[in-house]
């Protein structure tokens, strides 16, 4: 016999019974369905409730307290489940559980420091730079100095070219010479103006330099400080030299120098040449003294170079070997296959073969300047025609070779390995 059913299926559950009602909403909701259920923080209000409500207060700030000490409406309640902490709250808007929403792994925002360091010129114009909020920077774009009532002329140097010079002599840095671009750009140009008609003067008085572009007898302003113990990374002066190869090459040069303060320099001969070189003029001299004496005493070069010395072989060598552009590294004794007691020990002895002139900054700025220039040119003619002679002689040259016709062996020591006085 079937059994009957103890419990009516379809009749409601009693109070006294023990089992809780089926909620109708499932209790594993999800959580954007259950925050679409109650869109706003404030239902509406049925005539009773607002009898039972108690009396609300309001405060200074413009909030209402009820008698209970519940906060107002638009802050969050305290009955949160502890066990949903790190979950967005439930009847928060799709706005906020978006807004709530973890940042993924790996991807986490940095809010960048907002640069507090005092503002800097020499700082703030460089790109990147960085400004407090609602700071404007503005910096004027730099101009070249006014030529005033002198104008600028290609054979001549004019005075804003000097005072460029001395006022990167005190500022010898990038970023001054970036903001005074203008002010170089035109006192180089001044000298590249110049230097063109000094390359006709001294083509004019030595022909065996040929007619050269400009770009060949130009030095940069840049200074080479990988190996030096001054970091400061331009020249203080515009320089350029001519040879048969421009300003670079196995020939003398003729080299001129503009600098303030009474740096300007016109000069000529060899700075330091090669082994092969120093050996050559060293062996001239040793066979043939007299034709290095013989340019030594010429008159030009004597007034010009020598201080005026006497027409004398001996003072003229005195005052060449005296120097300080050949005394600076000048060996301390003989050479390597030379005597210590030879007769003409003094010459070499030298390592630099080289003469000339400085020059106040009124002989060289101006009207008059290319003339100065272009008379100590001429002047020292004979000496770089003597020092061609020997270290690149000409085919109808030859006869400065001696004997057998062998070249001399190099001095490799170059002074740093010398021999004993005996």
């Amino acid at each position: 016999m079937p059994r009957k059913a103890t419990k009516s299926t379809g009749a409601p559950a009693s109070r006294s019974s023990s089992k809780r009602p089926a909620p109708d909403v499932p209790a594993r909701q999800s959580k954007r369905a259950r925050a679409a259920i109650r869109k706003s923080y404030v239902e509406p209000e049925s005539d009773t409730d607002n009898e039972d409500r108690p009396k609300k207060v309001q405060l200074s700030n413009g909030d209402y307290d009820d008698d209970e000490g519940v906060a107002s409406d638009y802050e969050e309640h305290s009955d949160k489940d502890p066990s949903s902490e790190s979950e967005p709250d439930e009847t928060a808007t799709d706005d906020d559980i978006e807004s709530k929403r973890p940042t993924p792994r790996g991807r986490t925002t940095k809010n960048l420091p907002i640069h507090k360091k005092a503002a800097d010129e020499k700082e703030l114009w460089r790109p990147g730079a960085k400004l407090a909020p609602g700071t404007q920077l503005v910096i004027k774009k730099p101009k070249a100095r006014d030529a005033g009532d002198t104008p600028y002329l290609d054979h001549t140097i004019h005075p804003n070219t000097m005072l460029f010079l001395k006022d990167l002599a005190a500022n010898n840095d990038r970023q001054w010479l970036k903001l005074h671009d203008p002010d170089f750009r035109v006192s180089f140009q001044d000298f590249i103006t110049f230097a063109e008609k000094v390359s006709d003067k001294i083509i004019e008085a030595d022909e065996t330099i040929p007619e050269l572009p400009v770009k060949d007898v130009i030095y940069r302003i840049y200074r080479d400080i990988r190996f030096s113990k001054d970091p400061t990374p331009y020249k203080t002066y515009f320089s350029a030299a001519w040879s048969r190869t421009g300003r670079k090459g196995p020939y003398a040069h003729y080299y001129v120098q503009v600098q303030p303060k009474g740096g300007s320099f016109v000069g000529g001969g060899f700075w330091q040449p090669d082994a092969t070189t120093l050996a050559k003029l060293r062996r001239d001299i040793d066979r043939k003294p007299h034709k290095f004496k013989a340019v030594l005493t010429d008159a030009g070069i004597r007034e010009a170079f020598l201080g005026g010395v006497k027409d004398d072989e001996k003072k003229a060598v005195k005052a060449f070997t005296s120097l300080s552009m050949n005394q600076s590294n000048a060996l301390k004794r003989n050479p390597k296959g030379y005597d210590h007691d030879h007769k003409d020990i003094e010459l070499l002895r030298l390592r630099n073969f080289t003469m000339g002139r400085k020059l106040t900054d009124d002989e060289i700025v101006g009207v008059g300047g290319l003339e100065r220039v272009g008379e100590l040119v001429a002047n020292m003619v004979p000496f770089i025609t003597y020092l061609n002679s020997i270290a690149m002689p000409d085919d109808d040259t030859s006869d400065s070779s001696d004997g057998d016709g062998s070249d001399a062996e190099p001095d490799n020591d170059s002074g740093a390995a010398e021999d004993d006085e005996a």
